[in-house]
């Protein structure tokens, strides 16, 4: 009965997202027509543009209030969810029915691996920016402004044909920072999680890169043809500054300079660093469009800061970090404390800061522990690639510290273990990308333990460079597993070392070196941001926070801004007005999530100091690897079991188009993590009209 009621609610909010959501997508629609111009506009401005919020309170009613209310919304129905734990059998069918709209139909570069559903919302995207160019066009055109009264019809086009551009790139910015929120409640809604929807953030980028590049030619070229060059760098009091714009589309311009493939993946720390411009660049591109207009972008900026606020207060603590192993296959695993009441699923990620190392560098590490085989603990795997990397392995291996000083931000990740509505489970892996993997055949391992749920056979494809990284294999299963536990699941692995011919007993040598730590006051076991009931507390930061904007805003409006207007009998500065926004916005999200955070924080101090000083239920004794040496006495049947279930191959690489095609099944879900020209082969084979029964997903944040 209560199963029934939760799952009423839940089909209930839903129909109320959808219904909140087409509406606000049907303003943007009918925004640029002549139908809101002459019918909309006059009336909407009569009954709205009060002394409270002046021009600013249409905008307000229309383009933020709806997310807003989303937003809060959604916190309770991810609440629900997240309580409820129920797998939903008909949503497996509903999976099924939509597998077509998940198929990749093109895999190219630079786009990447594009689904057929990201396709249609691209196309339809695409269509919503064309049609809102050409309304505005043909609306501006009919009653062409004329700046001056020598001014040409030719002239007032370029200019109003560059305005126009903005108008529409401003669209772009409306959606553009929704992804990067990384404990968003907006994205769940459409079961996406920000690591898998950072694409969607880069596409958005360079189309409004492109268009306000357009903007910017097209009024320089309108001052030049009107001899007003001295006006591109003018700060007017009671109008656009343009000179808030030069400086903003500076500060974007070196974003997107350093934002290329090439710069991103050679020179990281280039574009992490650069990127760090958005702050100046938002604040100056409010100050250029002003504080009416700027509230059509207000929701995706205001839920990245509120996000980006609580990541803030969430690092600021110590993560107690418990042992960290030594893997011969140039591979650290690191284990924290963490709260029994954090939550997670399978895939999710942290970020990690070791302040010894860079004080500003994070790094995104899958969470290779299970949350509900393993309450206590959270362990990552790090592969020693990159310079940050290297140095982290470093400074383990040399035994010479007994604290590591890490902060951590997170996890995040998706609302469910969505791969089980498979029947079955082909995971295909390169390198280091076997550690998402981990997270997933643990969570099987649990899941097998409920007899209402038949869990999926899995098959294994992962590919190494060396035998030594088969040590990866050892850590599929966790310390407090059992024989029975194991023998529930179907698991079958196909290894394959790509660079070596045969076993090296040199590397069969090396042990698995534990190391433990001692512990510090200052750390404490990882723990949500916001406690337990962490999207309930969100919801009431959003709610609180932008109600308590909403109230200053118009008690500031009427009482400070209205009486300097009628004192002096002119409009109140330009600037000024949108630097009250921003103060607004910054102070109301500052106050609400600071108070709610401490609240959380000593409420949830009850519940970690039975963990603090917890221990990793790790063997303190160094041990080899399972797979070393053949004739070696395995330390115990879970161990027996995976190393039975095993077949290493050498010299070469899977053939990936034979053996996909080959697994029998009417339903398979093909996860795939690696290399880009792994993920976009796999795409490729998913993608074939022969093989309908394979069902694509990647795991990345390249694509």
């Amino acid at each position: 009965m209560e199963r029934t009621k939760k799952m009423s609610m839940e089909t209930a909010l839903r129909v109320i997202f959808f219904v909140v959501f087409l509406g606000w997508l049907l303003i943007w629609v009918l925004f640029p027509t002549k139908i809101y111009e002459n019918s909309w506009n006059d009336k909407l401005k009569t009954k709205l543009n009060s002394t409270y919020f002046g021009d600013q309170g249409p905008n307000l009613l229309l383009f933020t209030f709806p997310i807003m209310f989303m937003a809060a919304l959604s916190c309770i129905y991810l609440h629900i969810q997240q309580k409820s734990k129920n797998f939903n059998s008909k949503s497996v069918v509903n999976s099924r029915r939509l597998a077509f709209w998940r198929r990749p139909l093109l895999v190219m570069a630079p786009l990447g691996i594009v689904t057929a559903t990201e396709l249609a919302f691209a196309a339809m995207f695409i269509a919503l920016l064309i049609w809102s160019l050409s309304n505005y066009l043909y609306v501006s055109f009919i009653h062409l402004d004329m700046q001056k009264a020598d001014e040409k019809v030719w002239q007032a086009k370029i200019r109003s044909v560059a305005m126009r551009l903005a108008y529409v790139g401003n669209i772009c910015w409306a959606f553009l920072f929704f992804p990067v929120s990384r404990g968003s409640s907006i994205l769940p809604l459409v079961g996406l999680t920000s690591e898998s929807s950072i694409m969607y953030h880069t596409w958005l980028g360079h189309l409004s890169m492109i268009l306000f590049a357009a903007h910017t030619i097209g009024c320089i070229l309108y001052r030049a043809v009107t001899n007003q060059m001295s006006e591109v760098f003018e700060w007017r009091r009671d109008g656009v500054p343009n000179l808030a714009g030069d400086i903003a589309l500076v500060f974007a311009m070196a974003m997107w300079a350093t934002s290329s493939t090439r710069i991103r993946r050679k020179m990281f720390e280039v574009f992490f660093y650069t990127h760090h411009l958005y702050a100046l660049y938002i604040l100056f591109y409010i100050l250029h469009v002003g504080a009416a207009y700027s509230c059509m972008i207000l929701p995706g900026i205001y839920l990245f800061l509120v996000d980006r606020y609580l990541r803030f207060l969430q690092s600021r603590r110590r993560a107690r970090l418990v042992s960290a192993r030594i893997l011969p296959c140039d591979s650290v695993e690191l284990n924290f404390s963490k709260s029994p009441g954090l939550i997670y699923n399978p895939t999710s990620i942290l970020f990690v800061n070791v302040p010894s190392i860079s004080k500003l560098q994070w790094h995104p590490i899958t969470i290779t522990s299970n949350c509900n085989i393993e309450p206590d603990i959270l362990s990552i795997i790090i592969k020693r690639e990159g310079s940050w990397s290297h140095m982290l392995y470093q400074e383990l291996s040399s035994f010479s510290v007994d604290h590591l000083n890490i902060s951590v931000e997170g996890p995040y990740g998706p609302t469910s273990s969505h791969f089980l509505r498979h029947e079955s489970l082909v995971l295909v892996s390169g390198g280091s990308g076997i550690t998402p993997f981990i997270s997933i055949i643990r969570e099987i391992i649990f899941q097998s333990q409920s007899e209402e749920l038949d869990v999926p056979p899995v098959l294994l494809i992962c590919a190494f460079k060396k035998f030594a990284d088969l040590t990866m294999l050892d850590l599929l299963l966790p310390n407090s597993v059992s024989h029975t536990e194991i023998s529930k699941i179907k698991l079958k692995i196909e290894a394959y070392v790509t660079r070596e011919k045969e076993q090296s007993f040199t590397d069969s040598q090396k042990l698995i070196q534990t190391i433990w730590f001692k512990s510090h006051p200052s750390d404490s076991p990882i723990s949500a941001a916001l406690g337990t009931n962490n999207w309930l507390w969100l919801g009431a930061i959003i709610s609180s926070s932008f109600v308590m904007f909403l109230l200053i805003l118009g008690m500031v409006n009427r009482y400070y801004i209205l009486p300097i207007e009628q004192k002096n009998n002119e409009t109140y500065h330009f600037t000024l007005t949108a630097f009250w926004n921003i103060f607004l916005v910054c102070t109301c999200i500052f106050i609400a999530s600071s108070a709610i955070f401490l609240w959380c924080k000593k409420q949830n101090a009850k519940e970690l100091e039975g963990v603090l000083y917890l221990q990793v239920p790790t063997s303190p004794t160094s041990s080899g690897s399972q797979f070393y040496v053949a004739d070696r006495e395995l330390e115990s049947l879970p161990h027996q079991s995976l190393a039975q279930a095993t077949k290493v191959h050498f010299g070469g690489r899977p053939d990936l188009k034979k053996i996909l095609p080959e697994c029998k099944g009417s339903d398979i879900g093909v996860l795939v993590c690696g290399p880009r020209i792994m993920r976009h082969e796999v795409a490729k084979i998913c993608s074939g009209l022969a093989n309908n029964n394979l069902h694509f997903e990647s795991i990345s944040f390249n694509w």
